[in-house]
Formats: C-alpha cells, sequence, structure tokens
C-alpha cells in the first residue's frame, strides 16, 4: 500500500472529506478501468493484446484495493454506482475490443492519458499535508502513464478527436456523479 510509512495527516474537516470524495472518484475509476479492460481483453484478437489488457485489469484491482483502504482510513465511502461503473465499462471495453486490437489498444492509452491527467489534477488539489493519499495518487498515476506506453509500443492507434472528446465528457460525468454518489 503506498504511503503506508507515513503518518495520518491532521486533517481539518473540509480537507478530510474533500480527499475522501477524491479517493471515491479515484475508486469509481478503478472500478470503471478493471471492467473496460476485462472486456477489451475478452474480444481481443491477438494474445499479446489480451495478455496486457489482462495485465492492466489486473493492476487495476491492486490499484481498487488501495483507494478502497484509503476511503476507510478517511471514513469516507465508496460510490453506491460501482455496479452501474463496472457494468458500462465492460460493455464499453468489449465494444472497443470488437473494433481491434489497435484501436483497442489506442483506446486504453487515451483512457490511462486522460486519467494521468485526472490524477495530476487530484495532486494539485490534496492537502499538500496528506502524504498517505498523495502517494496513493502517485503510484497509480506511474502506473496508468505506464499502461499507456505499453498500449502504444504494441501498436495502439491514435483514436479521432470526436473519440477523444466523448472519452472525455464520460470521464466527466463519472467523476463529477461519483464525487457525490
Amino acid at each position: 500500500m503506498p504511503g503506508e510509512g507515513h503518518p495520518e495527516a491532521e486533517l481539518d474537516a473540509a480537507e478530510r472529506a474533500k480527499a475522501a470524495a477524491l479517493m471515491r472518484v479515484n475508486h469509481a475509476g478503478e472500478v470503471c478501468a478493471q471492467a473496460l479492460y476485462q472486456g477489451q481483453a475478452l474480444t481481443a484478437r491477438n494474445s499479446q493484446s489480451r495478455q496486457a489488457l489482462t495485465k492492466a485489469a489486473d493492476e487495476e484491482v491492486e490499484h481498487l484495493a488501495w483507494t478502497e483502504q484509503r476511503l476507510a482510513e478517511l471514513g469516507g465511502r465508496k460510490s453506491v454506482l460501482n455496479p452501474a461503473w463496472y457494468a458500462g465499462s465492460y460493455v464499453i471495453g468489449a465494444m472497443a475490443g470488437l473494433a481491434g486490437d489497435r484501436w483497442s489498444l489506442g483506446f486504453l492509452a487515451e483512457t490511462e492519458r486522460q486519467v494521468v491527467a485526472h490524477l495530476n489534477r487530484h495532486l494539485e488539489v490534496l492537502s499538500h499535508r496528506d502524504a498517505r493519499s498523495r502517494a496513493v495518487v502517485a503510484a497509480m498515476k506511474r502506473d496508468e502513464a505506464r499502461h499507456a506506453t505499453t498500449a502504444l509500443h504494441l501498436g495502439g492507434a491514435q483514436l479521432p478527436l470526436p473519440a477523444r472528446l466523448a472519452m472525455r465528457f464520460a470521464s466527466r460525468v463519472m467523476t463529477t456523479t461519483a464525487y457525490w454518489v
């Protein structure tokens, strides 16, 4: 667990609530990511792509455990919409896989690029005293960037701008909703 060696910070109620809400968003994002990659692995056409997608999905499960533990430490709760996030993301992942491995890997790379930007924003707004939450977010960010690089090295295609914008919009809806629900 990243940040385990750091003592729990003295956060005021507002800082603790904000950290918990951000960690709930990250937890919901990990629910989505594992489902996306599991769906993509299901429909992958070659074994190298399937293996990369399966590995990414497995690492997202690890991130899920980190965010769940940090949520509990902060006294937060998971999104009640997690089952819906998972089901919808699994279908989207399977559909991305049906487009072919090149596009599916491009989808993975774009997803992770957007996640890294999202995690950077979380690092900007989390209290600098909250070393435990910051360590979790920073570790996830490193892994997500590696997933994107791997997908591109395996031949992932750059998605067209409309697809990237649609993904950004869907992500914004999910993150805004998960922040509160």
